[in-house]
């Protein structure tokens, strides 16, 4: 495929963080862009801003003619009726992870894998290249505050994307330089069970050119299997990782530390972001940085500059009497690091955790360990589970959680009573995690928790 001749191109499920770089860059060349979602978000409407037409309801006689390509998120069931439609026309059909290795396949491309990390690492690695002599082009699965947006185009062919390990998409990828954050099991409906995950990721490191770079957080059992000539771990500050940082002390929220990548050292260097995982993340991506080029003052004040990326430990408000916290976090793992990482910033304080479980199948397949995590919060409040592509499974609700918390003072709300249940509680810290639309949320719980906690 010629990406240079395609013209008109139509995605199915246009508003998904992936599907919307993919359309941002097609904008880029030049052809007509439009598609279809679900409901109306601020990112198709900032798409529609931008030129993309879109329309809300499932219509086959609204997909354009004379399409040269349709783009389609696995998230998609196969009988969709728009997807039925653009087969039967003859279109070229094609995943959007298909489409991404078209697009990398010619390119100089820095990939981050991993079940955890892997928009964070993504969005600080385009950063520090972006403000590098090195530049890059980058889709990121998530908004950007740097830039408002999850691309970043540059003129040269170096890529920074993100290998999503769902529906094995991460296989699509044949990367120079690649990262493994993580590989916790996840995703069973696709894999079945922790063993296939592993096998998934260690298909992935086996695709890394043989002359490129693989970065590999130390401690993985992966370490040990893979056989590729150039691997080097990172750690947050183990120095036996070949890559990790030193003198990390917490300062105003943020951290102060030096950058150990092998044998050099960056010293002196800051992150405004929270989160003891979010410091690990940059030795990550200042490992590719450095690695690539860029110089220690560029690595310095890329991550000094770094604004951060929605969902992802972002402070909503930061008062002496209430910090609200809003974070993507949808794994166990991930809720663990989070809450860790809130307790060793604010020590002392009292945590409250709003939880909005994503998927029935890993409620079902996670719920000890949903529960244990969370038990590390103070209070915990329970939303009913945000379905995205699944139907219902039959025993399987919040309730499986909330029975196995290891707290006192515990809820479960729907959407439409969550905010009268808030006003009693005794907490410092607000955290509001999840993947589902709990974000669609976020702006009345901050209204709500000001007027309830700090307009007394």
């Amino acid at each position: 495929m010629n990406l240079g001749d395609i013209k008109k191109v139509y995605f199915i499920g246009v508003g998904g963080i992936g599907m919307s770089a993919l359309a941002r860059y097609f904008k880029h060349l030049g052809a007509e862009v439009a598609g279809y979602d679900r409901t109306e978000t601020p990112l198709t409407q900032a798409l529609a801003a931008e030129g993309v037409e879109i329309h809300y309801e499932i219509d086959p006689k609204k997909v354009p003619t004379d399409m040269s390509l349709v783009v389609y998120t696995p998230a998609i069931p196969k009988d969709q009726a728009e997807l039925v439609h653009c087969r039967e026309m003859g279109v070229l059909v094609m995943k959007r992870s298909e489409v991404l290795g078209v697009i990398t396949a010619a390119k100089e491309t820095i990939a981050i894998a991993g079940t955890h990390g892997k928009t964070t690492v993504s969005s600080m690695t385009a950063h520090l290249l972006h403000q590098s002599t090195v530049k890059c082009t980058a889709f990121v699965g998530g908004i950007m505050n740097n830039y408002r947006s999850n691309y970043i185009q540059a003129s040269n062919e170096v890529v920074v994307v993100e290998a999503d390990e769902y529906d094995r998409s991460f296989l699509r990828l044949h990367p120079n330089i690649a990262v493994v954050t993580a590989t916790d099991a996840d995703h069973l409906d696709i894999y079945g069970n922790a063993e296939s995950v592993q096998d998934g990721f260690q298909q992935f490191c086996a695709q890394v050119d043989e002359e490129g770079q693989l970065f590999i957080k130390y401690g993985l059992p992966i370490v040990e299997t893979v056989s590729h000539k150039n691997v080097k771990t990172y750690h947050v500050d183990d120095s036996r990782a070949d890559c990790h940082t030193d003198n990390l002390s917490i300062e105003d929220g943020g951290y102060r530390f030096d950058l150990v990548l092998d044998a050099h050292r960056i010293a002196n260097c800051q992150l405004f972001m929270g989160g003891r995982h979010n410091v690990e993340n940059v030795v990550a991506a200042s490992a590719i940085a450095h690695t690539m080029g860029a110089s220690d003052e560029a690595i310095r004040n890329g991550l000094a500059s770094f604004e951060g990326i929605e969902r992802r430990f972002e402070y909503m408000l930061r008062d002496e009497n209430l910090v609200i916290i809003d974070d993507y976090a949808h794994h166990p793992t991930e809720i663990t690091a989070l809450i860790s990482s809130v307790r060793e910033l604010y020590p002392g304080k009292r945590i409250a955790a709003l939880f909005q479980p994503h998927l029935y199948s890993r409620t079902r397949d996670f719920a000890e360990g949903f529960a244990s995590s969370l038990s590390l919060a103070d209070v915990v409040y329970l939303l009913d589970i945000y379905p995205a592509r699944e139907l219902p499974i039959e025993g399987v609700s919040s309730a499986i959680i909330f029975n196995k918390l290891q707290v006192e003072n515990k809820s479960i709300f729907s959407k439409s009573n969550l905010l009268s249940g808030l006003n009693d509680d005794d907490f410092d810290v607000f955290l509001i995690i999840g993947a589902g639309d709990i974000s669609a949320l976020k702006m009345a719980i901050k209204s709500h928790l000001i007027k309830s906690k700090l307009e007394i």
